[in-house]
């Protein structure tokens, strides 16, 4: 497969305002290469694994060298990644105290094989500590594989969003789609600037959280606990009118009410949807009820996927070591 810009020209259709990709069936690309990287620190930065002789933690990523790339042809998605990764990491034995440091290499992460096939090398610098070679080498490896998935999996939804262009076969499915479909024409608050009028579906999510509502509330307004579990900078002051960045910029937007949000991907074009979050108490536990009208039918599933897995999840993670610690 050639690689990122290596394309033959002819067949490359350049992203155009008007997306005049007609029903998807010219070779568009798609740069990944740094979105990757970022996604890779992201996810494998700070992986912790417990035992009860030690314990051991993914401290920093020392090199990331590769590409990749997501490509368009005929309305499918064709993905191309090579990466050679080097993390370091630290651990403590329980009994003594004693603190020991290792590699961690992935020489070849690449759509050739499969995550769980992924060669995953463990080392040690000389000394004692086998013992925590042997977590990494274990429950560490099982954890690394684990967020490679989650890499790929963000990847062919995350990063994408926008690449398939609604068809005009798209558009008629106005008729026909079993789902409450907005009448109107996508303008500017939606993230396709088409001059077609296309199908949208009225978004609709629901989370249980064990807590009360002012700390699950806390958790989307105060910058450090978003930070927390977004796992990455974040700028925001959560008054109605401000603006806010979370995921290290990739998704930008507006409290319009607290809490209502204006939200876009950095990838989209201008243009915000617009979600309302409401908290719900239930018996010692908060539901978290999240609405969004104008989703175009295309975009539902991926971005249903980032909520649950970058949103739900992660908070679910953060409450939990909250719980814990007091």
């Amino acid at each position: 497969m050639a690689k990122w810009g290596q394309g033959d020209p002819r067949w490359i259709v350049e992203e155009r305002e008007d997306g005049t990709n007609v029903n998807n069936w010219h070779w568009t690309e798609r740069d990944a290469t740094s979105w990757s990287k970022g996604k890779l620190r992201e996810l494998l930065v700070g992986i912790a694994v417990e035992n009860e002789a030690g314990r051991c933690e993914i401290s920093e990523l020392k090199q990331v060298e590769g590409e990749a790339s997501c490509s368009s042809r005929k309305g499918k998605l064709i993905f191309f990644y090579e990466w050679n990764i080097k993390l370091g990491w630290k651990g403590i034995i329980k009994e003594s105290g004693a603190k020991h440091k290792g590699l961690i290499e992935i020489p070849n992460l690449s759509e050739e094989n499969e995550v769980d096939d992924t060669e995953v090398n463990v080392s040690k610098k000389k000394g004692d500590g086998n013992i925590l070679k042997d977590l990494m080498k274990t429950a560490g490896t099982a954890k690394v594989r684990e967020a490679l998935g989650d890499y790929l999996k963000a990847l062919k939804t995350e990063f994408t969003m926008g690449m398939i262009l609604p068809t005009k076969a798209m558009a008629t499915q106005e008729l026909t789609v079993k789902r409450k479909l907005s009448e109107t024409t996508l303008q500017a608050s939606s993230p396709v600037a088409l001059g077609v009028r296309i199908p949208t579906v009225a978004l609709h999510m629901t989370e249980l959280f064990d807590t009360a509502i002012e700390q699950l509330y806390r958790i989307f307004t105060v910058k450090d606990l978003v930070q927390k579990f977004s796992k990455s900078p974040a700028v925001l002051e959560a008054e109605k009118g401000r603006k806010f960045q979370m995921f290290d910029g990739n998704i930008t937007g507006e409290y319009v009410e607290l809490i209502v949000m204006k939200w876009r991907c950095r990838n989209w074009p201008e243009g915000m949807l617009l979600f309302a979050l409401n908290f719900v108490p239930t018996l010692g536990q908060t539901e978290l009820q999240l609405d969004c009208k104008g989703v175009p039918v295309c975009e539902e599933e991926n971005m249903k996927f980032c909520w649950q897995k970058q949103h739900f999840e992660e908070i679910q993670g953060l409450l939990q070591l909250i719980t814990l610690n007091g």
